[in-house]
């Protein structure tokens, strides 16, 4: 809407500057202020109507062709549920939908491309399910106009001259069938259509003949005579996404995909979606995982914007190009700034092995040590090697769903015994965030902090560190209960970093949180414990977060619910080339923000990366130092094997022997080494006792 004067042309501040009005309706309460918003309003003064609120109102209604922008509703909300926001003038005409008045708008759309990946990348609340909805057919856009909705011919000639018009237009007249992996699938089990056994519910859906590849790709062979209520949060995932593929249709769209997977898991349902891909059909994924969206994308296109008020969608670009500028929070191409601070990872770059340290000289003093153990929990047994850990450091675990993870994490912090109850573990103070977050707590966060953390929480360095990154100030006043999956994480990584403790044990604490949201708790985990001079065991499945946590990494290998076992401690490469070589893929850095990147299977990259026995590339250099290490080390045995059979020559001798008969008498196992020689060698380049 634009706010004309009475010759019908716009005023001067409006030719900059597209203003919205956001009126948030949970927090807005009429009926326990003082309508501060109403009284304090210089328009509202003036005799205009430009906020509308009463006593018996729901919410209050700002007039956005009145509002002049001057924010002293803003300020004098008591609730803080009014946000005045100026856009950029060429968001004005591009308005693809709006839910109502002071609610969230989107602007522009993803462009989908026939036979190509579609990533969307953004925060929550910035628009990526509207924009699903949208492309899908589920929601007509309504451009802006929610009072008087335009239609289809309206809606085509909006999007006139662009991809968007093809795409709709085959939309409605070729009746094009999207089908949608929804985002939350706790909800899934709940509903009554969805009840019933995991084989017969995917035979029924199976109009593409695909079911046994399916179960292939996402591991389904041990749940498919169990019912869909019964499964687990990855089983049920890796369920829902069968059922996609499994259907015929010309849109596929998955939103989170990767939650409650592992890094196996999350790597195979890539692979499933990429090989969903035709060339007359539309793939469109939103991830939070940038590792896994990197993998399975061809293009990306970005929102950003402000979560729950508007969001904005950028024009499509390469994959690489597309994540890094999300990460930058700037777009060339618009001139625009979107975030004022750029998201990195060198510190992770910077990290030494402990073989490195040794050599220079560097020896770390243990401060904690615990013991080797057993664990048997039916039917499951895990092994636990020795390990040793110093204050200051994070130890993130590493392994597939069912390993013991969470069960080495319970031991730690006491809630399981060992199988030998005589084992002394050490005597530590533990706070522990568990993997699933099951909130009892009736009342406010605010009381809940109270409660948990006392005045702690309180403390300058408390709120500057931990309450403001992670954005917990502003769900102060929010009941425990109505919170969302993001939120309540956010509130357990406070809780479990408030309380005094020795180690920190956290399990999954990207679990429900956004890209960015990533990024940032990761960065308030690591500084965390770095200050406070503490240890702690982190669980992640998000490789970019494991990669910039990690100072050591514990991998857990075996069968899953069967047999497992854990490594002793290591550093960071070689953790990771243990693990990366156990999944068969490569990671290589981005130069620009050194990000981890995985490399397409069997591409010129992986392929070297996996001669040299690189799977975790730090840096360019790494390959060319770990190939002189290998050449160095395949001389050194070389050299070794010549002196061996010089010193089984040499006592061989008799007197009056010359040296020309001696080498007549070769010994007959000598020439067997020579005709091995070749073959030790090969072994030796396989070797990845070096790196690993």
């Amino acid at each position: 809407m634009e706010k004309k004067d009475k010759t019908g042309k716009r005023g001067k501040g409006d030719e900059e500057k597209a203003r919205i009005a956001i009126v948030n309706e949970d927090r807005c309460k009429p009926k326990k202020c003082g309508l501060e918003c109403k009284r304090h309003c210089p328009v509202n003064k003036t005799g205009k109507v430009c906020i509308e609120v009463e006593k018996k109102s729901k919410i209050s209604y700002i007039s956005e062709v009145l509002c002049i922008g001057c924010a002293i509703c803003v300020k004098k909300c008591p609730y803080d549920a009014i946000h005045i926001i100026n856009l950029p003038k060429n968001l004005r005409n591009e308005q693809t939908h709006r839910y109502g008045p002071n609610s969230f708008k989107l602007h522009r759309l993803p462009i989908p491309r026939s036979g190509e990946v579609l990533g969307l990348v953004g925060t929550n609340g910035i628009g990526k399910s509207t924009a699903l909805k949208i492309l899908s057919g589920n929601l007509k856009p309504n451009l802006g106009s929610f009072e008087d909705p335009p239609d289809w011919k309206a809606i085509l000639k909006y999007f006139r001259g662009s991809e968007l018009q093809s795409f709709f237009t085959k939309l409605l007249e070729d009746n094009l069938r999207a089908v949608t992996k929804v985002q939350y699938v706790d909800d899934v089990a709940k509903q009554k259509k969805a009840q019933g056994i995991v084989k017969k519910k995917l035979k029924a859906a199976d109009k593409r003949k695909v079911m046994d590849e399916a179960i292939e790709y996402l591991d389904l062979g041990n749940v498919l005579e169990r019912e869909v209520k019964n499964l687990s949060g990855g089983e049920l995932q890796r369920f829902i996404i069968a059922m996609v593929y499994v259907q015929r249709a010309d849109i596929y769209m998955f939103d989170e995909p990767s939650s409650y997977l592992d890094v196996k898991q999350r790597l195979k349902a890539a692979q499933a979606i990429r090989n969903l891909v035709q060339h007359d059909n539309y793939i469109i994924c939103v991830e939070h995982d940038l590792s896994i969206l990197d993998y399975l994308s061809d293009f990306i296109c970005c929102l950003y914007g402000m979560p729950g008020a508007y969001g904005v969608v950028t024009m499509p670009s390469g994959v690489k190009e597309g994540i890094n500028i999300f990460l930058a929070g700037f777009i060339p191409s618009e001139n625009m700034r979107f975030r004022t601070t750029e998201l990195t990872f060198k510190v992770s770059q910077d990290k030494r092995d402990d073989e490195e340290e040794k050599k220079e000289g560097i020896v770390k003093r243990a401060n904690y040590q615990y013991p080797g153990m057993t664990k048997t929990l039916g039917p499951f047994k895990l092994t636990v090697n020795p390990g040793s850990f110093s204050n200051s450091e994070i130890l993130v675990m590493l392994g597939e769903n069912g390993t013991g993870k969470s069960t080495l994490i319970h031991i730690l912090a006491g809630i399981l015994k060992p199988d030998d109850e005589d084992t002394e573990m050490p005597k530590l103070s533990i706070s522990i965030k568990p993997q699933k977050i099951a909130p009892k707590f009736t009342e406010s966060v605010r009381s809940l902090l109270d409660i948990k953390l006392g005045t702690k929480w309180n403390s300058p360095l408390f709120k500057t560190e931990v309450l403001k990154p992670l954005d917990v100030e502003s769900l102060l006043d929010n009941n425990v209960q109505t919170l969302s999956g993001g939120e309540l994480q956010r509130v357990a990584i406070t809780l479990a970093l408030g309380k005094p403790c020795d180690i920190y044990l956290i399990d999954e604490p990207s679990a429900y949180l956004d890209s960015e949201q990533r990024i940032i708790a990761a960065k308030v985990l690591k500084r965390w414990i770095m200050n406070t001079k503490r240890s702690a065991f982190i669980v992640e499945h998000d490789f970019i977060m494991a990669s910039y946590l990690a100072d050591k990494v514990i991998v857990f290998d075996g069968t899953p619910a069967k047999e497992t076992s854990c490594t002793t401690p290591e550093g960071l490469v070689s953790g990771m080339n243990r693990f990366l070589e156990m999944l068969e893929i490569t990671f290589r850095r981005d130069p620009t923000n050194f990000r981890p990147r995985i490399n397409k299977m069997n591409s010129q990259k992986d392929q070297e990366q996996k001669a040299s026995g690189c799977y975790f590339l730090v840096d360019e250099a790494q390959i060319e130092k770990i190939g002189k290490e290998r050449a160095a080390k395949k001389a050194k045995a070389k050299a070794e094997k010549e002196a061996r059979k010089l010193a089984k020559k040499r006592p061989r001798k008799k007197d009056g022997q010359n040296d020309s008969d001696d080498e007549d008498q070769e010994p007959e196992e000598d020439h067997k080494e020579e005709a091995n020689e070749e073959d030790d060698g090969q072994e030796d380049s396989d070797d990845s006792e070096g790196f690993v």
